[in-house]
């Protein structure tokens, strides 16, 4: 099959890559080496592979990687701030002890910084409402809960 060069925003710069037609966003980030978007499923169930796609949370397994010509895809690398400052989400993981074995890690924080950009005081219903495209075999959750409240107020207070 012939690769066609597609160009997008990634975490905010600008990238090119060549892609066959039938290459999934996932498959290409990965061979860009982006290394937080996980190949779990493969199916659109498990959340590993998670991006924010022009703004929305997508599974990039489902995405074909020319979708993403001329839109913007940030992943949990784009969340640290330029001077390598780690995002309140991303350090209330870290706090919470809401990480093990952190495959599920990078979807679950860019799952939780859109649930707090569109609700920066949600209920527990709504956390697991929120959530419940990414699946965890590790924490059993609660952590991540904890996390998400602790995100929620660094977020509030502006940190």
């Amino acid at each position: 099959m012939s690769k066609k060069t597609i160009g997008f925003t990634l975490n905010g710069r600008p990238v090119s890559m060549d892609v066959e037609p039938r290459t999934t966003l996932l498959r290409a980030l990965r061979d860009y080496g982006v290394t937080s978007v996980k190949r779990g499923c493969e199916e659109g169930e498990c959340g590993t592979c998670t991006v924010i796609l022009d703004g929305k949370l997508q599974k990039s397994c489902m995405v074909l990687a020319q979708e993403a010509e001329g839109r913007e895809v940030l992943t949990a690398e784009g969340l640290v701030s330029r001077d390598g400052k780690l995002h309140p989400v991303q350090q209330a993981f870290i706090e919470e002890g809401a990480i093990q074995c952190g495959f599920c890690t990078p979807g679950m924080v860019l799952a939780v910084y859109d649930l707090l950009k569109r609700n920066p005081n949600p209920t527990d219903e709504e956390m697991k409402v929120a959530l419940s495209g990414n699946l965890c075999r590790c924490t059993g959750y609660e952590g991540i809960f904890r996390a998400v409240r602790k995100a929620a107020k660094l977020m509030s207070a502006g940190a």
